[in-house]
């Protein structure tokens, strides 16, 4: 149980659940009470009273959009026309029951795959699904869709008056805001490397890590989270990514030779990004172009690259320094493309990094929904799964002529999870609170009997009961309680008796037992098995791109286009372990307890793409020695080996090998991964140090996941 305390800190500052579940039910209850009293008993319009009612139910309490009450009206405003359309659809599909079931197949598979589009679409989705069930069973109406529509538009529009006007939510700060504090901190990180004793001081190296782990998915709220294929969404990640890379690079930074100063123009260097990373911040925060640009940057990294220092621990700073500046060039070009849009002008260099500014907002879109057409997709499989349920569902509830069967599918939707393990526990729970809500029900019904005026009276405080304590509590609090609130409305619609109540305890039975069927048919672990094979194959894809990465450096022409095909397979992969891992998160996992460390993997990921593209520019066409060029192929191919051995235990169940043995802490590290910078070549040019310390960084990556199996097979 949570302390009074923390308690009564949320009621007071009003944050928390309790708190926000209390504002949406004030919301939620003010916009369907009214269309549905209005409608019912003004207008004498019992069918536009009920499309009222289920329309603002539909988007405030079984979807779950996230943000604040006005990003969430605004989210309800684009999708009126949504709306509208699949109340027509349903209208007219269910003129047939093989129409309706093919409908609700399609329409059920595209409103689940559209949660590939971000948070916002995959919450919004399950409300939908609701508005679109509601008009696709009999009696085949076509002539009352104009009531229907109004009913729905009224119900929507009242409830996107109350999300923007009533108990406004507590703002919170938004990705752009975050990330400008990033930059804040990677500032303070320049200017302390600036001046002796020349590093970061332990202060501010904990300030700039928290204040990278601030943009990391997990720490945003949803409704923040740079999720979505437009352009200024896939810019704003890139900035997060971004902001994380600078400060990384800049608390790592390596300290000048012992007994020596740094170089003038490495300072000049830091001095750069630090003005160029301040009008980045300003940026971000004001949303107005600077005064100041990067080009004085660009001059001193162009400088530095042609420029080597004379001893190799100097020139190690120097390309260390220079992955500094290309962050910083990165921040600065994503972050411009996120507040000005397609305004901005990414350089020449940027522009395979930044490819996304020259396409079409539909063409982003489709890269986006493409990548997850096929089985390898959880947002394919989630889709594929509801769409079954639903199908299966509405035939169903076709065949056997069930009462209010909408209700049986209501339960798949709101029932349903992405692994039967949770589905099972969820229908359980689902099941006893409805079971307990039909016997109150059916005893409120029995002993009211026709007297409409006491279910008018008692529907608002019970709506604001259930849609506050619903949410906190979970779904066998939600399940019973909403039983009694559809007892009510339905009470007033037209004379029942007692058993309405075991129609509703009969329908959810139905609807649940056709949600846990589904479920272990089709895909029954979830996002794991999935993640495992995602995981596999970009660590595969990172393998190959070390590889023919630094093949290119150390023998210049040598395979001309293997680069650019592999960070393609690398960047189609990532997306795929990354909304994999997504989902992971959310889901309850068998058995629980440690496993591998699947968010080092993915990180990895990002830092081959972002390296291999450092690595290339800094190459100039120049044959290293073959001490050097043998050095590298060396050091790289094992750490393309450890990645594949990574990748072969990321495919068994929670990282066991083929002999059923868990990896542990230097299984993944095939030898001792000796950087060979500590026997630097006195002559070494800049490519030679900027790769190598490219497959350190990766080495640190392997190690770290090497850890968490490590950790994952430690007993107790």
């Amino acid at each position: 149980m949570r302390a009074l305390g923390e308690l009564e800190r949320e009621l007071r500052t009003g944050t928390g659940p309790v708190p926000a579940a209390a504002r949406r039910a004030v919301r939620t209850t003010f916009a369907s009470c009214t269309g549905f009293f209005v409608f019912l008993y003004g207008f004498d319009r019992p069918v536009a009273a009920t499309y009222a009612l289920f329309g603002a139910v539909s988007l405030a309490g079984l979807a779950r959009i996230p943000g604040t009450g006005r990003q969430r009206a605004a989210v309800m405003v684009r999708l009126l026309p949504v709306v509208c359309f699949l109340v027509t659809l349903g209208t007219f599909l269910a003129v047939r029951t093989w129409s309706a079931v093919l409908g609700m197949a399609v329409v059920g598979f595209c409103l689940a795959f559209s949660s590939a589009a971000g948070p916002r679409a995959a919450g919004a989705a399950p409300g939908l699904q609701l508005l679109y069930i509601l008009p696709s069973f009999p009696p085949y109406l076509p002539h009352t869709l104009g009531e229907r529509l109004g009913g729905t538009l009224a119900g929507l529009l009242l409830l996107i008056a109350a999300e923007a006007w009533i108990l406004p939510d507590p703002r919170v700060p938004t990705y752009a805001e975050r990330a400008a504090a990033a930059a804040a901190e990677a500032v303070r990180c320049a200017a302390a490397l600036e001046r002796p004793p020349y590093v970061v001081t332990a202060p501010v190296s904990d300030r700039a890590r928290a204040a990278a782990e601030s943009l990391r998915a997990s720490h945003v709220p949803e409704a923040e989270r740079p999720a979505g294929p437009g352009l200024r969404e896939r810019a704003l990640a890139h900035t997060g990514l971004a902001a994380r890379t600078l400060l990384s690079r800049l608390r790592n930074l390596p300290g000048p030779a012992p007994g020596r100063e740094p170089r003038r123009a490495g300072i000049d260097l830091l001095g750069a990004v630090r003005e160029s990373v301040t009008g980045t911040a300003a940026l971000l925060r004001d949303g107005r172009r600077p005064a100041t640009d990067s080009a004085e940057l660009l001059r001193l990294r162009a400088r530095n690259a042609r420029t080597p220092a004379e001893l190799p621990e100097s020139r190690r700073r120097q390309a260390a320094l220079l992955e500094v500046a290309d962050a910083a060039v990165a921040l600065r070009t994503a972050a411009e493309i996120a507040v000005l849009g397609r305004r901005a002008h990414p350089d020449a260099d940027a522009a395979d990094r930044f490819w996304y500014v020259r396409q079409s907002t539909a063409r982003l879109w489709w890269h986006r929904l493409a990548a997850h057409t096929g089985p390898r997709s959880v947002h394919f499989q989630n889709a594929v799964r509801i769409a079954l349920a639903l199908a299966v569902a509405r035939t169903v509830a076709g065949l056997d002529s069930l009462p209010h069967g909408f209700w049986a599918m209501l339960a798949v939707i709101s029932l349903t999870r992405t692994t039967a393990v949770q589905t099972r526990s969820t229908v359980r729970s689902a099941l006893i609170g409805t079971c307990l809500g039909a016997l109150t029900a059916g005893t409120v019904l029995a002993l009211a009997g026709g007297a409409t005026i006491l279910y008018a009276i008692a529907l608002a405080p019970l709506m604001l009961f259930t849609f506050t304590v619903g949410p906190v509590r979970g779904v066998g609090w939600a399940q019973a309680l909403f039983t009694l609130v559809v007892s009510l409305v339905f009470a007033q619609l037209s004379a029942v008796t007692w058993q309405l109540a075991e129609v509703r305890f009969l329908d959810v039975l139905i609807g649940s037992s056709i949600g846990i069927v589904c479920g272990l048919l089709a895909w029954p672990r979830g996002a794991h098995d999935e993640l495992a094979r995602a995981v596999a194959g970009l660590l595969r894809a990172c393998a190959d791109d070390v590889e023919s990465t630094t093949a290119v450096v150390t023998a210049p022409g040598r395979a001309p286009g293997a680069p650019g095909n592999q960070e393609h397979r690398v960047r189609l992969t990532l997306v795929m372990a990354e909304s994999a891992y997504a989902q992971y998160q959310s889901e309850t996992q068998r058995p629980v307890g440690p496993g591998p460390d699947w968010q080092a993997a993915v990180l990895t990921g990002h830092h081959v793409l972002w390296g291999a593209g450092r690595v290339l520019g800094s190459a100039d066409g120049t044959p290293l020695a073959r001490g050097e060029a043998a050095g590298l192929q060396e050091y790289a191919a094992r750490v393309a080996a450890g990645l594949r051995r990574a990748a072969e235990a990321s495919d068994a169940p929670y990282g066991t090998g083929k002999a059923g043995q868990v990896p542990g802490t230097g299984d993944l590290l095939p030898g001792v991964l000796t950087p060979p910078t500590e026997a630097a070549p006195p002559d070494a040019g800049l490519a030679y140090f900027a790769t190598t310390a490219w497959l350190d960084s990766l080495t640190t990556d392997l190690r770290t996941m090497d850890s968490g199996r490590a950790t994952a097979r430690a007993p107790g």
